[in-house]
């Protein structure tokens, strides 16, 4: 290197794109190859070198259903403009037979009711999420292989030159904008691949590098029947969702527990905090795991089983603010069991001097900076059993666990 050169590493990322990264991350379990390939696009757009005349990035997610395809979208949202409605979401199912275009482009002057049909894909729209740090829009097909041929072709100018002429003539420029796509093909295939019953990896199978290798070619190669040449030639990134193991599945258990805390918390009036035990956790991996349905199952297990017996004890006032609650698997009774274990566990303002309870940790993801002055407090009571009319559920909770899940 001649004297005055400079080494340089293009490898170092700016602090926005690690804050991104490292967010992304805390939201999205097990899928690795999603989250770089947002993140080099947030990476390329930010230093104003994404293509002129092309959409920042045209991406296609594959995979199996419930792993997490559509929800990356809403989470890159969600870190970036503060919402994971900050999307622009069109859902393809809608939109299999051909005249169904006009409810995308609207209908062209003259057709009756012209007026009334507004079309969902305007330059206004994918300005309205716009902040002034960030002038980038989300623009999501969600199972596109069920779209008709009609938006195939539609996609193929938007894809290409990032623009998108409407049904009254009017173009919305698409130059500033992210194009993902989701698709459940191969699914089926990937499955049988899989094996197992739960819907989880197993330890003993088969190498992960082998098996990630098999679903990818698999997942690509339904994809190379179905879409087109012209069609696939269009696409920057293409990345293979793969399904979760069991270790990923505890993680995401761990956010979706913190979530419901969250939601507890968010409440006007007797906000408590919970915890659940490790035979609890458990019970809901076994219940809320299915190879066909991946983590979108393991929602509604805690909906079902957690979630409906709190809202009963909070509508029945057996749980009061401030109380923390015990949720247990009793191996006898075959269902979930609800113990008040503390009263006054929630630090208000009126109760300021209340210490922290052993074993409680704050909530990741911003948990338990968006709840006002709130702790939990030392003062302790005879736990007493509250009964929720509930079948079963959980392990202890984001609340009491301050492992890093990134």
């Amino acid at each position: 290197m001649a004297t005055g050169d400079v080494s340089l590493n293009p490898s170092i990322r700016s602090a926005d794109t690690i804050e991104f990264q490292n967010a992304l991350r805390a939201k999205i379990v097990g899928q690795d190859d999603g989250v770089q390939a947002l993140v080099e696009l947030f990476q390329v757009f930010t230093a104003g070198l994404n293509s002129p005349g092309r959409p920042v990035g045209n991406l296609l997610f594959l995979g199996p259903t419930g792993s997490g395809k559509t929800r990356i979208v809403e989470a890159a949202a969600e870190i970036l403009f503060g919402s994971p409605r900050a999307v622009i979401k069109i859902d393809c199912a809608e939109f299999q037979h051909s005249h169904e275009i006009a409810k995308i482009i609207g209908s062209p002057p003259g057709y009756l009711g012209h007026r009334e049909t507004h079309p969902l894909i305007t330059q206004e729209a994918l300005a309205a999420n716009h902040t002034d740090k960030l002038k980038l829009s989300f623009l999501l097909f969600d199972e596109i292989e069920k779209a008709s041929d009609a938006l195939w072709q539609l996609l193929l100018g938007m894809l290409d030159k990032a623009t998108l002429t409407l049904g009254d003539n009017r173009r919305v420029d698409l130059s500033q904008t992210v194009i993902f796509m989701t698709s459940n093909l191969g699914a089926n295939e990937i499955t049988d691949l899989m094996g197992g019953g739960y819907g989880f990896i197993k330890s003993d199978d088969k190498p992960q590098t082998n098996i990630d290798q098999k679903v990818e070619r698999t997942a690509v190669e339904a994809a190379r029947r179905k879409f087109s040449p012209e069609f696939m030639n269009r696409l920057d990134k293409l990345v293979v969702f793969r399904q979760l193991k069991r270790a990923e599945l505890e993680t995401v258990l761990d956010i979706e527990l913190g979530l419901v805390q969250k939601r507890v918390l968010d409440t006007a009036t007797n906000k408590f905090l919970f915890r659940v035990t490790d035979s609890g956790r458990n019970f809901l991996l076994q219940e809320g795991t299915d190879q066909r349905y991946g983590a979108r199952h393991l929602k509604r297990a805690i909906e079902r089983f957690l979630v409906y017996p709190l809202a009963n004890l909070l509508a029945t006032q057996q749980v009061n603010l401030g109380d923390l609650v015990r949720v247990d698997w009793d191996g006898v009774s075959k269902e979930l069991t609800f113990v008040r274990e503390k009263e006054g566990a929630i630090v208000t303002p009126e109760n300021p001097e209340a210490t922290l309870v052993t074993g409680a940790a704050p909530l990741q993801d911003g948990l338990a900076k968006d709840t006002p002055t709130e702790a939990v407090a030392g003062e302790s009571s005879t736990p007493s059993s509250i009964s929720a009319a509930s079948p079963a559920v959980a392990r202890q909770s984001l609340l009491g666990r301050k492992k890093d899940h990134r």
